[in-house]
């Protein structure tokens, strides 16, 4: 089953500070060398890495750099067959700054410009399969059909009925009462923990029981950065330990646990087990610098694993 991207992807240009300046203040940086990047096309480089079937979808510009990024895509085994063009957006570029161990991410406003999917995008996409996505993006997906215009939470739904699950990947930004009817029947729904703490006002996975079973949400994780994942269905609470390790780059850990989270869920493997796996995975990709230093075999995250576990113990 080919599982789908929507999201971003930008050129990331990276930086290197001693410290973050306060307001009114001022510093000094390191400029290093940019890469592509954006955090969802970053999540579709890992999925496919893995030998997954990768479909990424955005919306980009007509320039040379546009070119650019969906080229480098195509090149990681990532098809790209249902890109939107919209000469009138702006670049699409991230400026990341790696300050004492942590990252600052800046991102150019790119807008809230509908993203109307072809008849072809709109077949793909209500095929069985996974749909790994972000609230920014779902309020813009727009289909004309022969009964009108599908769009934002209608639309999720007609995906859905069609096989077509869910996984958002929420991070920093959390979600609000108003983001339900986009949230509401997901496979997967990923908080960090700052993610977690705004959309619930706590940090207590316990309590969230009555809130997954409102909105028809089988699984919620939280990635808990060195201590590892945890995930809740319904009824109980998994829980994954993190990885001893010297941190070089944290860009992109995040994605790489999602990209690797739905190529397992793919091959039908046991929640427990993905959410080991793509602990790993991302414990793996802090250790090598650039957004997709995730990016791997299977046989290369289970040696890293086995090889890791041991040390830890």
């Amino acid at each position: 089953m080919t599982a789908f991207f929507i999201g971003d992807v930008a050129l990331d240009e990276y930086y290197t500070a001693d410290r973050w300046p306060g307001r009114a203040d001022k510093g000094m940086v390191k400029e290093l060398p940019a890469e592509a990047g954006g955090s969802i096309a970053n999540a579709a480089v890992v999925h496919a890495g893995l030998g997954g079937d990768t479909q990424f979808l955005s919306l980009l510009n007509d320039s040379p750099l546009s070119e650019r990024l969906i080229a480098d895509l195509r090149q990681n085994g990532v098809g790209v067959d249902h890109m939107l063009i919209d000469p009138a957006i702006p670049e699409s570029r991230n400026f990341i700054f790696l300050v004492e161990g942590e990252h600052i991410v800046l991102t150019v406003e790119m807008g809230e410009q509908p993203m109307w999917l072809s008849g072809a995008s709109l077949k793909a996409l209500r095929q069985p399969g996974y749909l790994y996505t972000t609230l920014y993006r779902v309020r813009r997906l727009h289909a004309k059909t022969q009964n009108g215009v599908l769009k934002q939470g209608d639309l999720l739904r007609d995906l859905h009925s069609n096989g077509r699950r869910a996984i958002f990947d929420l991070d920093v930004g959390g979600c609000t009462p108003e983001d339900m009817p986009y949230l509401t029947g997901a496979a997967v729904v990923i908080f960090n923990q700052i993610g977690f703490h705004t959309a619930f006002g706590h940090d207590d996975i316990n309590l969230i029981g009555d809130w997954m079973r409102e909105h028809q949400i089988d699984r919620v994780v939280r990635t808990l950065a060195a201590e590892g994942a945890e995930a809740r269905n319904h009824e109980t609470v998994l829980r994954v330990p993190g990885f001893t390790l010297k941190v070089v780059d944290v860009t992109g850990a995040g994605d790489t646990f999602g990209g690797t989270l739905t190529w397992c869920l793919s091959q039908d493997q046991s929640f427990e087990e993905a959410l080991d796996f793509a602990v790993a995975a991302a414990s793996r990709a802090v250790t090598i610098h650039g957004p997709r230093a995730g990016k791997a075999t299977p046989e290369d995250v289970l040696a890293w694993r086995r090889r890791h576990r041991h040390q830890d113990r």
